[in-house]
């Protein structure tokens, strides 16, 4: 009979077989005790710890009974995973090295006789005093503190009417007198020229591409890092990469037009023409407009159409919109002021461009070489159009 408290020799012993001899100190029976007979297991050349000598088999252990579930409170909700930022996108140069190279010096807005002309006329006459209070009338205006953000969307009805070369005006004024970051938006993709009337170099992250990426906890060094930036305090956020077929749609304006405005007291938006949806949105949601027309019998035909739509609109709307009528060339068609009063007629206000070398050359803005109606026309225009964003809350 296997020894229980010591199993160690009677296993042993099974395995020693016919020689009967145990081993010291394991227990086992006498010599003279014949063996046992060989078990099927050792007749076949197999040998079998018997089931009785195996050590015993530790109990198992018990599994814990899962605990029930419980329906989630709402602190417990898990939270919807954030959404994946883009990668950043490789930088483009604004314009072709090649392309750059065909670009003459640029000129002056008006010619040097009639500067001189004019410096005579201000020595003789008590004008210049009359224009030093009037511009500081103007840069009391355009300094004028917000609460918050104002938004002024600047379009027109069909290209060439000049929205690009007014809303670099405009954002370049605004960033000349105040003192809060100003901000250009270009909500037009299609291959706008905004960053070069602004002079930027390389663009990279657009429009759509900050739509993924704002969030609300962002300060203003974080957001600043996807912007283009520019002199005095100003920066810029491109359309496009120079790309044909970028989109833009009206969710993505949205979400960054919203998380945008309260970190800038005052951004121009370049929409695209009308009537594109996103311009419509840009407009609806500005607290001023401004549309661009040239100084043509079709410029100001299309836009008097424009303003007369406009005036189905609730009343803010056209009572909030300025139309600037630019001068394209030197000796316009039509009758400038003659076609300025029939356009406020509708209640829209109205400015004009003359026409300016400088402007009329469509390259990189640079505000020292204006000439000097074109320069006191656009802070004029400057000033009333934020005026009516601080009455639109």
């Amino acid at each position: 009979m296997p020894n229980g408290d010591n199993w160690q020799g009677d296993v042993l012993r099974d395995l020693r077989g016919a020689s009967g001899a145990p081993a010291a100190g394991t227990g086992g029976p006498p010599a003279s005790v014949p063996p046992a007979p060989p078990s099927a297991a050792q007749a076949s050349g197999t040998e079998r710890i018997p089931a009785s000598t195996q050590p015993p088999a530790p109990a198992p252990t018990p599994t814990p009974a899962p605990a029930p579930q419980q329906a989630p409170t709402p602190q417990q909700t898990p939270a919807p995973p954030r959404p994946r930022r883009p990668s950043a996108p490789d930088s483009r140069a604004v314009v072709d090295s090649v392309l750059s190279g065909t670009a003459r010096r640029p000129q002056r807005g008006e010619p040097a006789a009639v500067r001189v002309a004019r410096a005579v006329r201000r020595i003789v006459s008590s004008s210049a005093a009359r224009e030093v209070a009037e511009l500081t009338r103007t840069a009391e205006a355009l300094q004028q503190p917000v609460t918050t953000g104002r938004q002024i969307a600047v379009t027109s009805i069909r290209g060439g009417a000049g929205k690009t070369t007014v809303a670099a005006l405009l954002g370049t004024a605004y960033a000349h007198y105040r003192q809060d970051p100003v901000l250009l938006v270009e909500a037009d993709p299609a291959l706008g020229s905004l960053p070069l009337r602004l002079g930027a170099e390389t663009l990279r992250w657009t429009t759509a591409d900050l739509a993924d990426i704002v969030e609300p906890q962002m300060s203003l060094l974080d957001v600043t890092g996807y912007l283009v930036q520019l002199p005095e305090n100003a920066w810029l956020l491109p359309g496009s990469q120079g790309q044909i077929g970028a989109m833009l749609d009206t969710s993505a304006y949205e979400r960054v037009m919203v998380a945008l405005r309260r970190y800038f007291g005052v951004t121009v938006v370049d929409c695209e023409t009308l009537p594109a949806e996103v311009a419509r949105v840009a407009l609806s949601a500005s607290q001023a407009r401004v549309l661009a027309a040239p100084a043509t019998l079709d410029g100001v035909t299309s836009t008097y159409a424009v303003l007369q739509w406009m005036q189905g609109l609730p009343r803010h709307m056209i009572d909030g919109t300025v139309v600037v009528l630019s001068s394209t060339v030197a000796r316009p068609g039509i009758d400038v002021e003659a076609a300025a009063e029939k356009l406020r007629s509708t209640g829209a206000g109205v400015h004009v461009l003359p026409y300016d070398r400088h402007l009329a050359a469509g390259g990189v803005l640079r505000t020292e070489l204006l000439g000097r109606p074109a320069r006191l026309a656009a802070t004029r225009l400057a000033a009333e159009v934020f005026q009516l964003s601080q009455k639109r809350r």
